[in-house]
């Protein structure tokens, strides 16, 4: 049975019931219209998360594990070659949220570590407690971010990092969530987040969904507004975190990190320690997507802009370690210099 309401913040846009396919919310139609789709395959789940019915760095690495455990089923794959096709087939849907590449190791390595007992049943119980443990480290994020969020502030957010983005509460969204709950006259400025407009969309939906005050601004009013006075600080997601803390997240993001250096407001990255890549020395070897130019060129469909315009769609950008203010995990918060934060983060037991 389908979650009755795919806005509320502890409910997943990504589920799977018993040894069935795998649901997902289908967040292109969003708000507009709330549409299901059933995957039956694992090469559904790679289309959807290509494709960006799903989309959200911890989200996509939670397709990703329950997309695998349903093809090692489907397939009746039983052999450790067989199952490492399926997960090249899974990792190149998308190249940069590095949580995908994170399920799926996490995917081998239970394939790899069975006893001979159900070998299926494993799989559908670790892609089952990557989304547990994901929602679980929403909230613990929520509530470490809570305590940087002055009383009153007027928090700007990117994208969407909400309950949409993850398995549920969200990751900097999370924050704001947990931070209203505390003080009811926290608000936030959500941007539009060009060309895909998940603020737009998702961020401002979910929002007004929980009661919390949202105002949409255009992406490009951000400046403005911050030169007025009128933003106390930024908080947004990732999508990977190398080990030197520089962050790659939806384009845009580096951006607003650059305004906020300009008008000395805090600027803070929200993100499970799963998206942190210590084998990533720098955002220098992130690498970047880039999408359709259809995306810029068109809305909703419709055409915007010459046909024959050339296009550069990068969905991701990278802002360096030093216009971030802090890291908040659900391991606690990491501050300047990073590389031995995030070593130190990821090395405790």
């Amino acid at each position: 049975m389908a979650p009755t309401s795919p806005t509320r913040p502890d409910v997943t846009p990504i589920y799977r019931a018993a040894d069935g396919p795998v649901m997902i919310l289908d967040q292109r139609l969003l708000p507009f219209e709330t549409h299901w789709i059933t995957c039956t395959t694992a090469a559904s789940v790679a289309i959807a998360i290509r494709d960006m019915a799903i989309r959200g760095a911890p989200a996509i690495g939670v397709a990703a594990a329950y997309g695998l455990a349903l093809g090692a089923r489907d397939l009746r794959i039983s052999s450790i070659e067989g199952f490492n096709a399926l997960c090249e087939h899974m990792a190149s849907a998308r190249p940069t949220a590095v949580n995908l590449f994170w399920a799926i190791a996490r995917m081998k390595a239970r394939f790899a570590a069975h006893d001979g007992s159900d070998l299926h049943a494993a799989l559908d119980l670790e892609a089952q407690a990557i989304r547990d443990e994901d929602l679980a480290m929403n909230h613990t994020i929520g509530a470490h971010g809570a305590r940087l969020i002055p009383k009153g502030a007027r928090v700007l957010t990117h994208c969407n990092t909400g309950s949409l983005a993850t398995a549920g509460w969200g990751t900097a969204l999370g924050v704001i969530r947990s931070a209203h709950a505390i003080d009811p006259t926290v608000t936030v400025l959500a941007d539009e987040t060009r060309p895909y407009l998940q603020g737009a969309r998702l961020t401002a939906w979910e929002l007004i969904q929980d009661q919390i005050p949202v105002t949409l601004i255009p992406d490009s009013a951000a400046g403005h507004l911050m030169r007025q006075g009128l933003i106390d600080l930024a908080i947004v997601g990732a999508d990977r975190i190398a080990h030197n803390g520089d962050t790659a997240n939806k384009i845009g993001t580096y951006t607003v990190a650059v305004l906020c250096a300009r008008h000395g407001l805090p600027f803070y990255v929200a993100a499970p320690t799963s998206t942190i890549d210590l084998a990533t020395p720098s955002g220098d070897q992130i690498p970047i997507e880039e999408r359709p130019a259809d995306e810029v060129r068109t809305v909703f469909g419709r055409p915007v802009a010459p046909p024959d315009v050339a296009v550069r769609n990068p969905s991701f950008d990278v802002t360096p370690n030093d216009l971030i203010t802090a890291i908040i995990t659900e391991r606690g918060v990491v501050r300047p210099p990073y590389g031995a934060g995030l070593s130190a983060l990821l090395n405790e037991v």
